[in-house]
């Protein structure tokens, strides 16, 4: 059954490209609006020291969900080529052991997160000034989070099948209703900062309450108890090429931790505000990047099975031509308005403490400068974003792994031991520009020769 999968084979690259980004790229807008708009009721409503918890709980909870989108990103890519062969049922079996090693390992972590969670907080980075509204958030937030880690999973699944728009709605969902019990429990009910993490908490609930629907109702894809026991072969396939996307994640969560603590050694909790500002921010305005990147990855994993290389060489050119345009004005808006644009997330009403106003001042001061030096170089990311996403596309997992921790584990993490010692905060701001032009450098020289190697037209 080739099922609609098979159109990612024989429709132009760009149509193509435009239906599996755009709604990968709402997704994505409405997933990081959900955060940003979290992190202003939080800002304005409980004070700018609730910022820095936030960012603080982000690190090992996002970690223990990247367990499913780095099992969703990596299997899919088996699934994606399996579909593109023609094996529905190497598909469906590549599925149900997804499902089986989401829920086990995330599930394990999570309660060891929860066992371990006064020590976890203070290693991520808590002080004394916010570490009290940090637990709270984080025990809360941890109840839910094997539900994140299978939403995460099955979203890349229901990519794979070629049907963006129910991905694009697995995300919407959860968002909105996020934003709207957020309104309600920490505006209407002021339950502080547990207000904000049950409205994550029953966010992550929507979510896996529609991929379910999704799966019994629309998906060709139709699990049976047997493709949810383990096989050596698929889970060695399939953990090959998660692997990536999973050490891309633990490099990150691993950089949030350092980048947590040197702003805390160098600077104080007002910085940790500042980068939980930025990293928002991060996520909300590459939007329509990361949604081409995501669009990418099917359309070359299926063709790249079906061995039409000329389309996968097509689908690279397009891609990175889409995410420049893109890229260039994302970076003309950050260097414009960069106050105006952390202005949004502090309040400055007068019905505030004094000592939470004078913290919003500062964060206003020095956020604005620290935006432009992370965003400087935004431009040159999408080569570093399609390279390293080609070769996880067609199940390179060696380069594509190592492609992948180029930017924050080959130079970011370094530059972060070695700049902030003589710069201060500064040096960590820095940083952030010139691990972009390294890692990208070094993953466009892969890819071109990777392109003229290997991708002959057919």
């Amino acid at each position: 059954m080739a099922g609609k999968s098979a159109k990612l084979g024989t429709e132009p690259i760009s149509k193509l490209l435009m239906q599996q980004a755009i709604p990968a790229s709402i997704g994505i807008l409405v997933m990081s609006l959900n955060m940003i708009v979290d992190t202003i009721f939080v800002g304005r409503w409980i004070g700018s020291l609730a910022i820095s918890a936030i960012t603080v709980v982000v690190q090992p909870t996002f970690f223990i969900a990247a367990i499913g989108l780095a099992l969703g990103i990596g299997g899919s890519s088996v699934l994606s080529r399996a579909l593109g062969a023609g094996d529905h049922k190497k598909a469906l079996r590549v599925f149900g052991n997804q499902v089986t090693l989401t829920f086990v390992i995330s599930g394990t972590l999570a309660v060891l997160g929860l066992v371990f969670q006064d020590r976890l907080i203070v290693f991520f980075g808590a002080d004394d000034s916010f570490k009290e509204l940090a637990l709270i958030y984080y025990r809360i937030v941890l109840y839910g989070i094997v539900m994140l880690a299978m939403c995460m999973m099955g979203n890349n699944v229901i990519r794979a099948e070629g049907k963006p728009k129910f991905a694009m709605y697995a995300m919407l969902l959860p968002a909105i209703g996020n934003i709207v019990m957020d309104y309600i429990l920490i505006k209407i009910l002021g339950m502080g900062m547990e207000g904000a993490a049950w409205a994550t908490f029953i966010s992550y609930a929507i979510c896996l309450a529609f991929i379910l629907w999704f799966f019994v109702f629309k998906s060709e894809l139709r699990l049976r108890w047997s493709s949810l026991v383990l096989q050596n072969k698929l889970v060695k396939e399939i953990a090959g090429l998660s692997f990536v996307t999973f050490a891309r994640q633990g490099v990150i969560a691993i950089l949030g931790v350092l980048l947590i603590n040197v702003l805390i050694k160098y600077g104080d909790a007002l910085d940790v505000a500042s980068y939980g500002i930025i990293s928002r921010m991060l996520m909300f305005a590459l939007f329509p990047i990361i949604g081409v990147n995501q669009g990418f990855l099917p359309i070359a994993g299926y063709n790249y099975g079906a061995e039409k290389f000329s389309r996968v060489r097509e689908s690279i050119n397009i891609s990175i031509k889409a995410s420049l345009v893109l890229a260039i004005a994302i970076f003309a808006v950050i260097m414009i308005f960069p106050a105006e644009i952390v202005s949004v997330f502090l309040s400055n009403s007068e019905s505030l403490d004094a000592e939470t106003l004078a913290n919003n001042d500062e964060i206003l001061r020095r956020t604005p400068a620290a935006l432009r030096w992370v965003f400087a170089l935004t431009p040159v990311i999408i080569f570093q974003l399609i390279g390293t996403s080609y070769f996880q596309a067609i199940g390179k997992a060696v380069p594509a792994l190592l492609l992948s921790l180029t930017k924050q584990g080959f130079f970011l993490i370094p530059l972060l031991l070695i700049l902030p010692p003589f710069m201060g905060v500064l040096g960590v701001w820095i940083s952030f520009p010139i691990a972009d032009f390294l890692a990208s450098t070094v993953t466009g020289y892969f890819l071109h020769r990777a392109v003229k190697k290997d991708l002959v037209q057919t």
